[in-house]
């Protein structure tokens, strides 16, 4: 069964912040994309997801293992929900599963970036209430 593009990027995602490869992981986002760093902060923008990447490696020893474990791709049009089963681990941290969200957007060329990183999911709102 051919797999849907957004898992693929996904994929990418994980091994480029495995492999600490920076460049290529900025390559899966929206110029004006926001990232979650942690409950009541967030990155916007390229740049600044750059930098909270880089700082979240240093913070992991850079040993962060980042994989999926399932997800459900909901699209419409250019404009695709996806719900995950993140897990996340490292040297030290034992492995935490997220039930994250991600909103990815199709560019102009046909390619699906990620305009939003939660890898938080629904925590964020339990968390601020």
């Amino acid at each position: 069964m051919k797999r849907h593009p957004i898992d693929l990027q996904i994929e990418k995602a994980d091994k480029a912040i495995v492999a600490e490869e920076f460049d290529e992981l900025m390559d899966i986002y929206t110029d004006d994309a926001v990232l979650v760093i942690e409950l009541g902060r967030n990155a916007v923008e390229k740049n600044e997801i750059r930098k909270a990447f880089e700082a979240i490696a240093v913070y992991f020893k850079n040993g962060l293992q980042v994989e999926q474990n399932g997800l459900e791709i909901l699209e419409s049009l250019d404009t695709a929900l996806v719900l995950a089963n993140t897990v996340v681990s490292s040297p030290g941290f034992p492995a935490t599963e997220r039930k994250a969200t991600y909103v990815f957007n199709k560019s102009v060329g046909g390619i699906w970036l990620c305009s939003v990183d939660n890898s938080y999911g629904h925590e964020i709102i339990e968390k601020n209430a």
